[in-house]
């Protein structure tokens, strides 16, 4: 795990910092680690999986969902509401549109509710950095801590990272989920345990 920095910041802090270090990733290394994190995504393709379309500086690509699903994954991706809340799900089946939000794409299909997460095994987070005991930095809308509370309990969470960004120590609140494990480009998943 790379130490980042002070484990004293606040998220905000985190946020700056993480979103630099992602800005200034090649378009090369990119690619690369996009392509590492669809080759490690495939051994997870089984039942329903839960993924999301990275954008922007996220990690991956498409692919990712893809992969899931030419394995024989049911893969459901997020459709963002009008409003913050929790996020609602469909089916992927190949086909794109645009999302409200501009640069995001969503399932072309029938929407299934904010509840359809709880079918999934397996939920792949998307996330700015990730520590030991699974604490997870998202951008601060608050979708996903809204959309885990429907997750089965038993279900995998993996936030979806850079190797880079898992760290030893980042803030979080009483209301964010913890994450069950990450899945990165270089060492795939890896299971963090719940401090």
């Amino acid at each position: 795990m790379q130490a980042l920095g002070n484990e004293h910041m606040s998220k905000a802090e985190w946020r700056t910092r993480l979103l630099r270090a992602r800005a200034a990733v090649t378009p090369e290394t990119h690619a690369r680690e996009a392509s590492a994190l669809a080759d490690a995504a495939f051994s997870l393709a089984s039942g329903t999986v839960c993924a999301y379309l990275p954008f922007g500086t996220e990690p991956g690509t498409q692919a990712l969902a893809d992969v899931l699903r030419k394995g024989g994954a049911r893969v459901l991706l997020p459709v963002i509401p009008p409003t913050p809340g929790p996020l609602e799900w469909a089916e992927y089946d190949g086909a794109l549109v645009p999302g409200r939000l501009r640069g995001v794409l969503e399932p072309a299909g029938p929407r299934l509710g904010v509840r359809a997460v709880g079918e999934a095994g397996l939920v792949l987070v998307p996330a700015l950095g990730v520590d030991r005991r699974g604490m997870r930095l998202g951008r601060g809308a608050g979708y996903y801590d809204r959309s885990l509370l429907f997750a089965a309990p038993d279900a995998v969470l993996l936030a979806v990272v850079r190797d880079e960004e898992l760290v030893e120590c980042l803030p979080g609140q009483p209301h964010d989920v913890r994450m069950s494990g990450a899945l990165t480009p270089a060492r795939g998943v890896l299971e963090l345990p719940a401090g």
